[in-house]
């Protein structure tokens, strides 16, 4: 019975192999001559042979195995068995068709793997479009909507809050471009010749795509950090005019000119911050028009000309008012300056004012303190009256100055529509001591006159020798000097009144006693002279 079992495997196999043969015939033959759009087919049932071509040449391999076998039969040296003539047939019939399986099934292996590389490729090729289409398609159209920059910092904010959105979808599809990328890229190392040049080119669209579009991401991101930092900018220069526009507006009241130089210090050094902060906001904006003015049309796909319009009218807008803001801020500046500085003026009239006063109270104080010697001569009187009517110069140009300055104060209190502090008091003052010096000038100018009288005279009478005949005269002259040295003597102990009732005296008792005595020994002197010329035997007696 085993040349029948091998009987029946052999038509098993043949009737197997034979319609294996033809499928994989057909199948290879399909894909030999086929039209492109067949080529390009994916691998699907109705391409898949209904045996497995493994089994069936595994069962080949197995019949031809058993048809090859040489069997003995008896022992001892018996006579070996040959194979049956249908056996001897069957041999070279399993040998071809597993030859033609084997070439077959080789052919069909390598149109599975270029039907695999195909569908692969076309998996790309479909994940790709994917991409592209989503990037140039709702990711375009969400650009397009986000052209402006905002008005103010929150409004900048919220749209970098909403770009980073829009950022966020797009990493998902630039993760997907990534994993493509790599994919595109090992098979272009093992791809075939005829799909470099596709796989190439799915590459370079969708590096295009993915870099254009990452571009204007980019630049979206650029522009809205310039505009915040444009805005935060002309946040703080709005601030910081505020500020010092309600500086200006509060009326200032300084209680000298110390604290005064301390408030325009500190309008300078705001205006100086208001200076810089505007200057920050011009090289800010400028920056911002220059990244708008870069913006292409492509850039959103669409022309942005009438938006960009917007975008550049606020920043220009914005700058324009600031520097307004600004310009109005340096008006109220320069007036507060003025007023200011007139403030220091009003208060330094009032305080040389006062030191005018204090300077004529020094000069009376020295006028009756040291100012009390009457001369032993005419000569020396003279001097003494000359210096003292120098004295009196000095005293009338300080008088002068403090009436210049009290009348400087009436007008500066009139420009700055205040009152002064001290002119109420101050010129009173000034001429309640002026009065009081120009009394205590004259009562010296009056002593001096009469010591210069009194020792002109005296002097001539003692130093002349006269005539006889005019000893009569000589009489009326030496009873004249004798009364105006008494009147002199007189007139040193009377004190200086002043209009107030107080009173004050030249000197101390001493100086004046120093005067008095020798005034005295000089009317002395003339007395004795008067004797000698009207009792000249008494005299040469005496003598």
């Amino acid at each position: 019975m085993d040349w029948l079992n091998k009987r029946l495997a052999f038509e098993k196999f043949t009737k197997e192999s034979t319609s294996l043969l033809d499928e994989l015939a057909l199948i290879n033959s399909g894909s030999d001559k086929g039209s492109q759009q067949e080529k390009e087919r994916s691998i699907d049932t109705n391409f898949l042979p209904s045996v497995d071509p493994e089994t069936v040449l595994q069962t080949g391999h197995e019949l031809l195995s058993e048809l090859q076998q040489r069997r003995f039969n008896g022992s001892d040296g018996g006579v070996s068995w040959s194979p049956m003539d249908d056996e001897l047939l069957a041999q070279p019939q399993v040998m071809k068709l597993l030859d033609s399986l084997r070439e077959q099934y080789t052919r069909y292996q390598e149109v599975c793997r270029q039907r695999s590389k195909r569908t692969q490729l076309e998996e790309i090729q479909q994940k790709v479009m994917q991409v592209v289409n989503w990037l140039e398609g709702p990711g375009s159209e969400q650009l397009r909507t986000q052209w402006g920059i905002g008005d103010s910092i929150r409004a900048s904010q919220a749209l970098q809050q909403k770009h980073e959105e829009i950022e966020s979808q797009h990493s998902e599809w630039f993760a997907v471009y990534v994993e493509l990328n790599q994919q595109i890229a090992a098979l272009l190392n093992a791809g075939d010749e005829e799909d470099l040049v596709e796989l190439k080119a799915l590459q370079q669209q969708l590096s295009d795509v993915c870099y254009r579009q990452a571009s204007q991401l980019e630049f979206r991101q650029n522009l809205l950090q310039a505009a915040l930092e444009f805005h935060g900018v002309a946040q703080d220069l709005s601030q910081q005019l505020d500020g010092l526009l309600g500086m200006l507006c509060v009326d200032v009241a300084p209680a000298d000119g110390a604290s005064i130089q301390q408030t325009l210090k500190l309008l300078e050094e705001k205006l100086k911050s208001v200076d810089l902060g505007l200057q920050g906001l011009r090289e800010k904006g400028q920056g911002l028009l220059d990244q708008i003015s870069n913006q292409a049309s492509w850039a959103y796909g669409k022309d942005v000309t009438s938006e960009n319009k917007e975008n550049v009218d606020h920043i220009q807008g914005v700058m324009e008012d600031m520097q307004l803001r600004k310009q109005r801020c340096e008006d109220m500046v320069d007036v507060r300056r003025l007023k200011m500085l007139q403030m220091v003026q009003l208060f330094k009239c009032e305080e040389d004012a006062a030191q005018a006063i204090e300077w004529l109270n020094e000069l009376l104080d020295a006028l009756l303190k040291t100012h009390t010697r009457l001369g032993d001569d005419a000569q020396e009187t003279k001097i003494l009256l000359e210096k003292h009517r120098k004295f009196v110069d000095v005293a009338q140009s300080t008088y002068d100055y403090g009436r210049q300055l009290l009348q400087a104060t009436v007008v500066l209190c009139q420009s700055l529509r205040c009152t002064s502090r001290s002119s109420g008091e101050t010129l009173p003052k000034l001429n309640r001591v002026w009065k009081q010096f120009t009394i205590t000038s004259e009562e010296r100018v009056t002593r001096l006159e009469m010591a210069v009288a009194f020792h002109s005279n005296a002097e001539k009478v003692l130093q002349e020798c006269p005539d006889e005949s005019e000893s009569i005269y000589d009489q009326e002259q030496f009873d004249e000097i004798e009364a105006v040295g008494k009147s002199l003597l007189d007139r040193l102990t009377v004190p200086v009144v002043y209009p107030d009732g107080t009173e004050q005296f030249f000197g101390s008792p001493s100086d004046m006693a120093s005067s008095a005595e020798h005034i005295r020994e000089k009317i002395k002197l003339v007395c004795l002279r008067k004797q000698q010329l009207t009792q000249p035997d008494a005299c040469t007696t005496e003598t």
